[in-house]
């Protein structure tokens, strides 16, 4: 038991193309020893058929001659026996002239057997071996019989040869086939190592520093099923390549968002520990600086308040299964738009606003707080990074299944460089991180999450003296 179970675990620990070859090898030799016992079995059947013809040819022959002399001396052929029987009182006699072997028991049995038809017996001759004997009866009511035993030693050794020499040649091109079978599958199986050497490379390769993956399985041939295999192996290769690089992109993303954060509210909080040294130094020996000074702490304060909110909401719209982002209503679009553009000319006066016509009774499925906060943010977007005097327009459409609005304004407009990256967070056209203008770097990042979130899409437009943004959101939410 011991010994069947250490050729399994070596069956088992051995090479596909091995287990494959030898696979191959036993099944061709189950194959060729049942094409060698039928090729045996036919050719031991044909030379008895032939041998019991020669048989009968040498009787028929004899017997006409012997029934005119009443069973006289029958013809020898070599190595054959060959004698006249006479049966009485069922007992075989043999007859003169014949030639029998020492011990004639077994052929005076076919004699007996044979007085009426013709019988056909393979017997063993003690000191002689197998015969093939043929009796038939040659007066059959004097009970004569003639019978003829013909040796099989020379039909047996044939079938030994023929044995021998299937042995030979089997054995050959098993040994033939197992060999080329192996040289054939190594090369069939050559490009499943070459993604195995692929693999290999991949676990070698340190994705902590850099998670490109350079390495592809590139080999051809193999057949269809291999060529399969290896396009599926790319493409989870081009799968995990593409995952760990946006891996790595959130990570710096989150990296970078965690040192802006850290650098807008570090800022503030500078302000306000700077601004209650000189509040307590004012109220001790300038009382009249005391109210500047506890101005300038609420407005710092509420910046802080501002970007820790708009942070929270980005937190809440990046994770919307925790906790509903939105509160969805109907919503009159000619209503929201009016309400941001008279806060807007109220609270910017030095920007001239022209709101476009609104279509009338268009309602759509959305949060009013929040979608108010993209035209807000839109709005001083527009405000802040334009010159007092600069033309701002809003205007609003509906089509078909969706509502579009736009804020437009005539400023410098956006560089092409910064186009790509003018929604992400804390970014800022302005590279010297200039806070004059109040803002947070993240207008338009929670802009764009919230268009997002009701399930639309913003585009930007920008060339010098024209700067358009293009919010589409549909109108019913399924």
């Amino acid at each position: 038991m011991k010994m069947v179970r250490r050729w399994y675990d070596a069956w088992r620990r051995s090479r596909l193309g091995t287990r494959l070859a030898l696979g191959l090898g036993a099944l061709a030799l189950v194959v060729f020893a049942v094409v060698g016992t039928v090729m045996v079995g036919i050719m031991k059947g044909y030379l008895n058929d032939r041998l019991d013809e020669q048989l009968a040819k040498t009787q028929i022959s004899q017997v006409p001659s012997l029934r005119t002399t009443h069973g006289g001396k029958p013809q020898q052929a070599y190595g054959w026996f060959s004698a006249v029987f006479a049966v009485q009182n069922g007992d075989a006699l043999p007859q003169a002239g014949g030639s029998l072997p020492p011990d004639t028991k077994a052929l005076e049995k076919v004699a007996e057997d044979a007085t009426r038809t013709e019988v056909l017996r393979t017997v063993y001759i003690e000191d002689k071996g197998t015969y093939r004997v043929r009796a038939c009866p040659i007066e059959p009511a004097q009970n004569i019989v003639l019978v003829s035993a013909a040796p099989q030693a020379d039909l047996d050794r044939t079938v030994s040869q023929l044995i021998m020499v299937e042995v030979v040649a089997f054995l050959l091109a098993l040994a033939v086939l197992v060999i080329a079978g192996r040289l054939v599958l190594r090369r069939g199986l050559r490009p499943l190592s070459d993604m195995a050497g692929t693999a290999h490379d991949i676990a070698s390769h340190d994705l902590t520093t850099n998670a490109d993956l350079p390495v592809r399985a590139r080999a051809n041939g193999g057949g269809a099923e291999v060529e399969e295999l290896r396009t599926a192996f790319n493409v989870m290769l081009a799968h995990l390549d593409s995952s760990l690089v946006a891996r790595r992109e959130a990570n710096e993303r989150l990296r970078r968002f965690i040192a802006d954060a850290s650098h807008e509210l570090r800022t503030p909080l500078t302000s306000i520990r700077g601004y209650a040294e000189l509040f307590r130094y004012a109220a001790a020996n300038e009382p009249a600086e005391r109210e500047a000074h506890l101005s300038k702490i609420r407005e710092e304060t509420q910046r802080m308040s501002v970007l820790v909110d708009d942070l929270l909401l980005l937190a809440r719209l990046d994770a919307p299964e925790s906790e509903p982002p939105l509160r969805l209503v109907d919503v009159d679009l000619a209503e929201l738009v009016t309400d941001a553009g008279e806060a807007f000319a109220a609270g910017r006066p030095e920007h001239p606003l022209s709101v476009g016509a609104l279509p009338e009774g268009v309602v759509l499925q959305a949060d009013p707080v929040r979608l108010r906060q993209v035209l807000d943010n839109l709005l001083a977007n527009a405000a802040v990074h334009t010159p007092p005097g600069t033309a701002v327009t809003l205007s609003a459409a509906a089509s078909g299944s969706e509502v579009v609005l736009r804020v437009s304004d005539a400023g410098p407009g956006i560089p092409p460089e910064a186009r790509e990256r003018i929604f992400d967070r804390f970014y800022r056209v302005d590279t010297a991180r200039t806070r004059g203008n109040g803002g947070t770097g993240l207008g338009l990042s929670v802009v764009l999450s919230l268009v997002s979130a009701h399930g639309g899409t913003i585009e930007v437009e920008s060339v010098p003296g024209a700067t358009t943004f293009t919010v589409r959101l549909p109108r019913h939410r399924s």
